[in-house]
């Protein structure tokens, strides 16, 4: 069993057997989660990553952020078809690039889902129309991965949050989905989009989603699929990650903006992290 420990600029790994480590924690605060352990301890959960390799993934998912969103109003970004559930009395606004009739003509595959309408239509990497230090909380479920600038696109949900704040997000780990195929995406790549742009890269991205996760081996239906898809603007998976590289993702952003990261966890076949404002 692994418990993995972030927080004061490091990722640590333990592996101590379940009866033996009790006495470790003795006075330390435990808050539980069904039978998920999450420990508490220098301002952080730590949490057993294995307890929640089990069970379903949004419910999984929804528990976490019932402990973490516990009052307030906040948003929630690319919420579709699976918006968070949050416990009575918080107020969500949900904040979609497109609305729910061009969220389908774009994706036919969503045609038979009950999607939630956006409240705010607005680009959720800029998040221009939310004004700074206005939110209790941003709920982003597997939007980073559609961002073209991730770096940006975290200083802009830091920016809306109020002070105490917290910042939910999870994200797909590409070992367990169609990115399977698709090189990792590495931090220096991310800082150049950043820098320079995400127009340097941006056919790049395109290139790499027809070629390895559609798997399309012609030539002409390869570039006639890219032209197709970048001039629909369509949200691809620009970056993929495994779990290392998102702890090493936060951790960076960690050193240049001013957060803490509350729990890091393992949910069957993505990552959870749950920031919070300083």
């Amino acid at each position: 069993m692994r418990l993995i420990a972030c927080g004061q600029n490091h990722v640590s790994e333990y592996f101590p057997k379940w009866n033996n480590f009790f006495p470790l924690i003795t006075g330390k605060r435990i808050k539980r989660l069904g039978n998920k352990c999450l420990i508490k301890f220098e301002s952080c959960f730590f949490d057993y990553q294995l307890l929640l390799d089990e069970g379903n993934e949004y419910q999984n998912r929804d528990r976490v952020v019932k402990q973490f969103v516990r009052t307030g109003f906040g948003i929630e970004i690319g919420a579709l078809h699976h918006p968070a559930k949050v416990r009575k009395g918080v107020q969500v606004k949900y904040v979609d690039r497109l609305s729910v009739e061009k969220l389908r003509e774009q994706y036919p595959e969503l045609n038979k889902m009950q999607l939630v309408e956006a409240d705010v239509i607005a680009d959720g990497e800029t998040l221009e129309p939310v004004g700074n230090l206005t939110q209790d909380f941003v709920i982003a479920n597997h939007f980073l991965e559609h961002c073209q600038n991730p770096i940006s696109a975290m200083e802009n949900m830091l920016r809306v949050l109020k002070k105490k704040g917290i910042l939910f997000v999870s994200i797909p780990d590409k070992r367990y989905t169609f990115d399977i195929n698709r090189p990792i995406t590495p931090y220096d790549h991310l800082v150049r989009d950043y820098t320079e742009g995400p127009e340097v890269s941006r056919r790049q991205h395109f290139e790499e989603w027809v070629r390895l996760a559609n798997k399309v081996t012609d030539d002409f239906e390869f570039e006639r699929q890219v032209k197709h898809l970048m001039e629909i603007n369509y949200s691809i998976h620009f970056h993929v990650w495994t779990e290392t590289e998102m702890i090493d993702f936060f951790l960076k952003q960690k050193s240049t903006h001013d957060f803490e990261i509350e729990l890091f966890s393992r949910n069957i076949n993505e990552m959870i992290f749950v920031l919070r404002k300083a």
